[in-house]
């Protein structure tokens, strides 16, 4: 693993990156965001109202002043205000982001903690029914979009069954939302931790185990357990991006108020603050669970200490 100093530089200098690249490709889009707002608002398009605005949210500036303007604020907790509702972005941002970071974070964590038994049920029977099953997930969740997962569901669920009422019921649309979430993942990571127990069950230690008179099943958890969880954190890392779409996928399909929801509803109006905030945002949570995961596997692998 490579050393607090050199990662915690390396994450910066690509969130400045990010930040930047970010920055101009939303400054450069076509649309200007004054004339939306004129629009919307119903004002009367004067050049004077116009001078104003543009005045007013520093468009008037030169891009690399707005960028270094924006980008000390924004560290120090100023990011700027929605040019759609006028509202503190950091503010509207702190209202959303627990459900959003509720739905990503429980969305993994079940899919975690379902792929392992089904994963280890897999690898013990080869060609079983956790076997076929979690093959049939893998296939079905990857040619299948989780919209239209989320749109049988609620057919069936809400308006055949009418056991939940996913559009009036906040809780129902949030644990459904979770469920759908660590359906896709959790098939990757039971097929990732399958293959990972397969493949240590060739290795000479583990034959050694065996013949040391451990069962399959008790030699596959001791000994072959440690090496194919460390692949599952590596498809977790990978799979982290996943999830952030998946949740967004979730608040605009039910309606519920996260930070996805907030961007859609702002992206029309070139919402320039709002979209810079969520680029950061989603880089930030990127690089959390990239910390995370060397953590992890730095346990499982001293030599990466």
């Amino acid at each position: 693993m490579k050393k607090p100093v050199s990662w915690a530089m390396q994450s910066g200098l690509g969130l400045l990156v990010i930040s930047f690249a970010a920055f101009a490709i939303i400054a450069l889009m076509p649309a200007d965001p004054v004339e939306i707002a004129i629009r919307a608002w119903n004002l009367a398009a004067t050049d004077e109202t116009i001078a104003a605005l543009r005045r007013e949210w520093g468009l008037d500036r030169p891009f690399l002043v707005r960028y270094a303007d924006w980008l000390v604020n924004f560290l120090q907790g100023e990011w700027g205000r929605s040019f759609r509702t006028g509202e503190p972005v950091f503010d509207e941002f702190m209202k959303r982001l627990p459900l959003s970071l509720l739905l990503g974070a429980s969305g993994i964590g079940l899919a975690v903690a379902l792929a392992l038994p089904i994963g280890f049920a897999s690898a013990l029977r080869p060609g079983g029914l956790a076997d076929r099953l979690s093959r049939l997930l893998s296939v079905g969740t990857q040619s299948i979009p989780i919209f239209a997962t989320g749109l049988v569901l609620i057919w069936v669920l809400g308006v055949k069954l009418r056991w939940l009422q996913p559009f009036s019921d906040h809780a129902a649309a949030v644990a459904l939302s979770i469920c759908l979430i660590s359906l896709h993942s959790m098939a990757v990571l039971a097929r990732v931790y399958r293959q990972g127990l397969q493949a240590a069950t060739a290795q000479p230690w583990f034959l050694t185990a065996r013949a040391k008179g451990l069962s399959e099943a008790r030699a596959l958890w001791r000994h072959a357990h440690p090496s194919a969880v460390y692949g599952v954190i590596a498809a977790v890392h990978a799979e982290a991006g996943w999830v952030i779409g998946s949740s967004a996928t979730m608040e605009i399909l039910f309606g519920l108020p996260g930070v996805s929801q907030f961007l859609v509803l702002s992206i029309s109006a070139r919402d320039q603050m709002v979209l810079q905030a969520y680029v950061m945002v989603v880089a930030l949570w990127m690089i959390l669970v990239d910390l995370l995961a060397r953590f992890l596997m730095s346990r499982l692998d001293p030599r990466l200490s």
